[in-house]
């Protein structure tokens, strides 16, 4: 009986969808707490480790008494994004400045891959863009800037100019404004 030829195959032969018809299952991307200001020594510490991280990053303009300054700040202050099994969290936390890892219910959370994508996109992208808290309708808000600083309400509509809803709960009444979105911050 003789037996067809048969060769070694190398990875080059072997395309990652080849074996069940889909790419191979990547690890979630979890957000890791930082200390203050300990970012970017965070994220180096790692990549260092042969980790896939991401510390998205904006450019602002730094004063100081002598001089102003271009400097790197992290779009989300206190946070670094890192591709990890939440088995291996160990890997990460062992990291000089890692405070934890964000969780839920004591199980790391994930982020989805299309959130982090979109957001080096726009990092990676020439568009200007400026850092705005997390508010949905309905979210009760505050005026930080502006002629109305200090005015709590609600917020009735997003975009450019968001509308608030200043309202006095006992009479069930209210009134609305428009304000600019980049001044109300949640309250």
């Amino acid at each position: 009986m003789s037996y067809p030829s048969t060769r070694r195959l190398s990875v080059s032969d072997v395309s990652p969808t080849s074996a069940i018809g889909q790419a191979p299952k990547l690890d979630p991307w979890l957000a890791v707490w930082t200390r203050s200001r300990h970012e970017a020594s965070v994220h180096q510490q790692l990549r260092a480790k042969g980790l896939e991280a991401f510390l998205p990053t904006m450019t602002r303009w730094s004063h100081w008494k002598d001089r102003r300054k271009k400097v790197e700040w992290p779009l989300f202050p206190g946070y670094c994004f890192v591709r990890l099994a939440p088995e291996e969290a160990l890997r990460a936390l062992t990291c000089t400045g890692v405070v934890s890892l964000v969780s839920f219910e004591g199980q790391a959370a994930t982020i989805p891959d299309a959130e982090i994508e979109s957001v080096r996109t726009l990092v990676e992208s020439e568009l200007r863009f400026d850092p705005c808290p997390f508010v949905q309708e309905g979210d009760p808000v505050e005026v930080v800037r502006g002629p109305l600083r200090g005015v709590v309400g609600r917020l009735a509509r997003k975009g450019p100019h968001a509308r608030l809803i200043v309202s006095v709960g006992l009479l069930g009444q209210g009134v609305t404004v428009d304000v600019d979105a980049g001044d109300v911050r949640p309250y």
